[in-house]
């Protein structure tokens, strides 16, 4: 490993990157079924509410546009 403080910062920031994807890819195998009908059973629940909901979508919808790039 060198020494260089850039080098590991970058080296740091990789490793976090790689667990994080790889966290999400587990989350998005567990899905199964309608996304809909699960957010839907969810909101019915109370287990989220509707602002909870509108919340996430715009933080997803943000994230969307950074991994494309920006458009």
């Amino acid at each position: 490993m060198s020494n260089n403080p850039l080098y590991q910062q970058m080296n740091k920031q990789n490793n976090g990157m790689q667990g994080f994807m790889q966290r999400f890819q587990q989350f998005r195998q567990s899905m199964t079924g309608d996304p809909q009908q699960q957010i839907q059973q969810l909101m019915n629940s109370g287990k989220i509410t509707q602002a909870q909901y509108n919340n996430a979508y715009q933080m997803a919808t943000q994230m969307m546009r950074m991994l494309n790039g920006g458009t």
